[in-house]
């Protein structure tokens, strides 16, 4: 591979958006390069973001279920105890697993790899500098026709609450403890937070979540939110709402949190404090300024048009950089569409189905409006819900909380958005994304036979409800 070699594409990042982008540009018949700064590829969600979290998560499930549930089915496991470093391992295989497969997808596509940290270095090339673990060396040169950012984002950091990664830490940390803490503190109640929170709880930490805002999981629709703050509670979890946190002090191995709310002030001491009040694009070092590409002066999201081209025409951008959720299958979705746009096609994402999740128990899952968003833009709506409790298949499970709520509009019928709390939520929105995507009405749904018994029955009888026309539902 020589210095002045040159390509049609060459992406920096190979999260979820830069290595389908990657793949995606290579199916198209462009020569393609991606260039990544971490030994691992997969970017945050497959390292230190949605997949061990979620490995973790579904360990921590099991788990709970062996010590509170089993019994009721009748399974007598005698004395249990927990392995976290068995935990721990196993989630670190799935990881492994899912990062290597990234990378021998992206060589069965003939995609080159170049470890190192990219900045731009003009509207066709870019410079990519060795870690200080290979050597410094001089940097080495790529020139290309189009450029990606797919960098994604990197965890905000709150004035007095800074990051020392042992007391005070971010996801990334709260996801590889080593003991379980007695108390885990977390400033924010949006998903990480709720996410992180419940794998401790379940292992056996006390948690308390801090919320500034009036509910936690802020984005959910109303309804959801307060049903699964309320489920949240019933299963452990202390929730501050209303609260900020206005300082932290480490002092003998522990942090005291100071939190004021409503003009009072009162102190909590934790063994751990997970900060996750969101995340910001992470564009450091990468040359935006002086190649004069366009920022929001807030937010920091790098500006692009319907094609993810910045102003710079040559060189586009996609997933956590640019402004909208920062959720994985979003940046997917956007490096597809970049790929395609770059070829000459006419790539798209249609950001009004794009699914949310929420991978507590019960999960929570999302697509469209929410009934709040839907007032405030004057739609005249219908809602119809059905809980999980008359569901058949939610019954033999043992899993009766939660619902299904969908809003149609009023007068078309067309679906607006489907909120679903409880069991298997997150495979449920698909049928519903679907539905959104090809502009279905809540009676397409009503009149789709679905399997009995099944958790989806719910959403069917939800469809009905709509119009008033189910059998069970009230």
């Amino acid at each position: 591979m020589t210095q002045k070699e040159s390509y049609d594409l060459i992406i920096i990042g190979t999260g979820p958006g830069g290595y389908v982008a990657a793949v995606r540009a290579a199916q198209l018949g462009l020569k393609v390069a991606c260039v990544e700064k971490e030994p691992r590829l997969g970017g945050v969600c497959l390292n230190v973001g949605c997949i061990p979290s979620k490995a973790l998560l579904d360990s921590s499930e099991y788990f709970h279920l062996a010590k509170d549930h089993f019994a009721s089915h009748g399974i007598k496991t005698g004395k249990l105890s927990l392995d976290l470093p068995a935990m721990m391992a196993r989630k670190e295989q799935v990881v492994k697993d899912l990062t290597d497969n990234v990378r021998k997808l992206l060589e069965g596509n003939s995609i080159p790899i170049f470890h190192g940290t990219a900045r731009l270095a003009g509207v066709d090339r870019i410079e990519i500098s060795k870690s200080s673990t290979s050597g410094k060396g001089k940097p080495q040169t790529l020139e290309t026709r189009s450029i990606i950012l797919a960098t994604g984002s990197t965890p905000v950091q709150v004035p007095g609450l800074e990051f020392d990664g042992k007391h005070i830490v971010t996801s990334t940390e709260a996801l590889s403890f080593k003991t379980v803490p007695k108390h885990l503190g977390i400033v924010g109640g949006g998903y990480i937070g709720l996410e992180l929170g419940s794998v401790w709880l379940r292992l056996g930490a006390n948690v308390t979540v801090v919320e500034m805002l009036p509910q936690i999981a802020a984005t959910l629709d109303g309804q959801v939110a307060r049903t699964l703050g309320r489920i949240l509670k019933e299963q452990g979890l202390e929730i501050y709402l209303n609260t900020r946190v206005t300082g932290a002090k480490i002092s003998r191995n522990k942090v005291g949190m100071t939190l004021e709310s409503s003009g009072k002030e009162d102190k909590i001491t934790c063994d751990r404090l997970l900060v996750s009040v969101g995340r910001r694009p992470l564009t450091q070092n990468l040359g935006l300024e002086e190649m004069g590409v366009e920022t929001d002066s807030t937010t920091g999201h790098v500006l692009v048009d319907e094609a993810y081209r910045t102003n710079i025409p040559s060189i586009y951008a996609i997933g956590d950089l640019i402004p909208g959720p920062m959720l994985a299958h979003k940046a997917s979705a956007e490096g597809i569409a970049a790929a395609e746009c770059i070829a000459g096609l006419p790539g798209e994402v249609n950001y009004d189905a794009i699914p949310a999740v929420v991978y507590t128990w019960p999960e929570v899952a999302s697509v469209g409006l929410t009934e709040e968003q839907v007032k405030e833009r004057n739609i005249p709506y219908c809602i119809g819900t059905y809980p999980f409790s008359g569901a058949g298949r939610a019954r033999c499970m043992g899993e009766k909380d939660g619902f299904v709520k969908l809003i149609a509009h009023s007068k078309t019928d067309r679906i607006l958005g489907v909120h679903i709390i409880g069991p298997r939520a997150a495979d449920m929105i698909a049928e519903c994304v679907l539905a959104v995507e090809f502009g279905a009405s809540s009676e397409d749904i009503a009149r789709t036979v679905h399997g009995h018994p099944t958790f989806a029955e719910a959403l069917q009888e939800a469809a009905m409800a709509v119009r008033k026309c189910s059998i069970y539902a009230s």
